[in-house]
């Protein structure tokens, strides 16, 4: 039996399986890993800035259209499309044999496929909001008001609702995370190396009978899983999701 096939017996037999997914999901629908981006010149403020410090909360404040630029330009992908591992887990969801999906993508390709039940760690590109008075946003409007948008209603600055270096993770978002990988049966982790905390902290949460880990390098975790595979995430999760729902 193929690694992809005893993947697929797992599922089959879960009643409550788990995705919790990190850059790897979204370089096959070619969107860049930011994390392996390189340092960049600012020439307007004359200084090199790396994608760290472009993607804070102290240079949004302090730089705000040098920060909707670098936004604009390596954030947002809206060709991208789901791929296969995308769609898979929604047709796992819809079988009811995928209870959630945790990312730490800001992509929304998981809705985009189908999915319902995702929480979304660091965010998405898809919501912005004023940081005045609150008001509501999307990433059209985000995109369009250039070079900073502000808020219609009061004039704030329009945020997109992503989580920049220095800012917390949202708490309600992170203890859904945790309650649906705790109750998980199966926990698949995908397209993460786990190196980036808090949100690698998660699966340490997880009590159920198999851990899987599909990701090209190897992390801490591995020790610990019942399967670890090495392949492209997208053909992975389809191949397995067949198997699991034939």
């Amino acid at each position: 039996m193929t690694d992809v096939e005893r993947l697929g017996k797992i599922l089959s037999d879960s009643k409550c399986a788990v995705f919790f997914g990190g850059a790897g999901m979204s370089t096959e629908s070619g969107i860049p890993d930011f994390r392996s981006a390189n340092g960049i010149y600012n020439q307007k403020l004359n200084k090199t800035f790396s994608p760290e410090e472009m993607a804070s909360h102290n240079f949004f404040v302090k730089h705000p259209e040098e920060f909707f630029a670098f936004y604009r330009e390596r954030f947002v992908y809206l060709d991208a499309k789901p791929n296969a591992g995308h769609l898979a887990l929604a047709e796992l969801e819809r079988h009811g044999i995928l209870s959630a999906v945790v990312t730490q993508n800001i992509d929304g390709l998981h809705q985009v496929a189908g999915s319902k039940t995702v929480y979304e760690l660091h965010g998405s590109i898809r919501r912005s909001f004023c940081v005045k008075c609150g008001a509501r946003y999307d990433i059209e409007f985000v995109m369009k008001n250039i070079p900073v948008p502000h808020c219609e209603k009061c004039g704030g600055i329009v945020k997109p609702d992503v989580v920049l270096y220095g800012e917390s993770l949202d708490n309600e978002t992170i203890a859904n995370s945790i309650q649906a990988i705790a109750a998980a049966d199966t926990l698949i982790v995908g397209g993460t190396s786990l190196i980036v905390y808090p949100a690698a902290g998660l699966i340490d949460y997880f009590r159920g009978r198999h851990l899987i880990l599909i990701n090209k390098t190897a992390t801490h975790a591995d020790a610990e899983a019942e399967l670890v595979i090495r392949e492209n995430i997208g053909e992975t999760l389809s191949k397995a999701t067949k198997e699991a729902i034939a």
